[in-house]
């Protein structure tokens, strides 16, 4: 499903005009990106939780040239999935 498909479910199973269910998407899209900027997380009960997973520095191989490379350390957004889900 991509998210012009999802915004037309949402909007019509909430009784929402499409472009009123496209601005809370992306509200939420919005408000979730700046708590994980910011380190934090964001738990919706029943779905799930977004955090930031920090992910240590570590040895690769550039599978073109086979030549050994440092990971650099990183962090990334982790959704972990509620029981409900």
């Amino acid at each position: 499903m991509k998210k012009q498909d999802f915004i037309k479910a949402v909007a019509n199973a909430a009784n929402l005009s499409q472009d009123a269910a496209g601005k809370s998407l992306n509200a939420i899209i919005e408000i979730v990106t700046k708590e994980l900027k910011k380190g934090g997380e964001v738990n919706i009960t029943g779905f799930g939780a977004f955090k930031v997973s920090s992910r240590a520095k570590r040895n690769g191989v550039n599978p073109k040239t086979g030549a050994k490379i440092v990971i650099p350390a990183m962090k990334s957004p982790v959704f972990r999935a509620g029981k409900t889900l």
